[in-house]
């Protein structure tokens, strides 16, 4: 039973054997970055352009995965992560502008 499950995944046109499989795999790295970023980086180093382009390449991914023929839930599930993880990091950054923008206009 195990096995005929695990030859099926193994066999399936978005599997191990395929890019289809490895490129979303290997995607997951950039999660993993940002997660730790959320927690090590500073709000103010984070970047506007490359969060903007993280976050709108993992809306466009996630909705492309969907349409194609297999759908590809690894690259679902990596895309909204994608997404998620660099719209968080967008809210951090724009919190800190207005806080500090706030704090600067106190001080005048």
């Amino acid at each position: 039973m195990a096995f005929s499950k695990f030859q099926a995944f193994y066999n399936h046109p978005a599997g191990p054997k395929t890019i289809h499989f490895w490129a979303p795999t290997f995607k997951w790295a950039l999660n993993i970055a940002n997660v730790v970023d959320i927690s090590t980086k500073p709000a103010e180093t984070v970047s506007y352009p490359q969060q903007a382009a993280l976050a709108c390449s993992g809306l466009i991914w996630a909705k492309y995965s969907t349409v194609i023929t297999p759908k590809n839930w690894n690259l679902l599930g990596v895309s909204f992560a994608m997404f998620a993880t660099a719209s968080y990091q967008l809210s951090r950054k724009i919190q800190h502008e207005f806080t500090n923008a706030s704090t600067v206009a106190k001080e005048y």
